[in-house]
């Protein structure tokens, strides 16, 4: 299975893709998305929506996970993740692919054991789980791994419980 994790953000859009297997999952590619500061909200947008599909083009993933949104002080910081998290769910629905939502704790508590975990200690995590040369950057990065790996791991208990 093929798990697609987007950590969405309007400045930075964390990808990971991994090839989950029950005993041993594998990172196939992640990175970020950085549209340009300069260009309007929605060329932003676009340009992670279009990003996001190019992504589910090379990798054609079987699920997609993708962090909930949280609720933020600012209702304008708000609005701009959740534009950004539309773009991920909208690239995916387009392709028929299922999607999941996970909580940044949920997703941290998977791979580290602890929702309150740093970002380093999710990247060291990540690295080991995935057997990565170096720690994945940018954080990122690294957050949309966990959130993919928190899904092989809600896979894996759902068959071990048959639900």
């Amino acid at each position: 299975m093929i798990i697609l994790g987007i950590d969405p953000g309007t400045r930075v859009t964390g990808y990971g893709i991994i090839l989950y297997h029950p005993h041993n999952s594998k990172a196939l590619d992640f990175g970020c998305i950085r549209p340009p500061a300069k260009e309007s909200s929605s060329k932003r947008y676009l340009i992670i929506f279009e990003a996001i599909e190019e992504l589910i083009e090379k990798h054609n993933p079987d699920a997609l996970a993708v962090e909930t949104q949280f609720m933020h002080k600012n209702a304008m910081s708000a609005m701009k993740l959740g534009m950004a998290r539309a773009m991920a769910i909208l690239a995916a629905e387009r392709r028929g692919i299922p999607i999941f939502e996970y909580a940044p704790k949920k997703a941290k508590k998977a791979v580290v054991g602890q929702g309150s975990a740093t970002k380093e200690q999710v990247q060291k995590m990540i690295q080991a789980l995935l057997g990565l040369p170096v720690m994945p950057t940018p954080e990122d990065a690294a957050d949309a791994l966990a959130l993919a790996l928190c899904h092989a791991h809600e896979v894996k208990w759902k068959k071990c419980l048959n639900i």
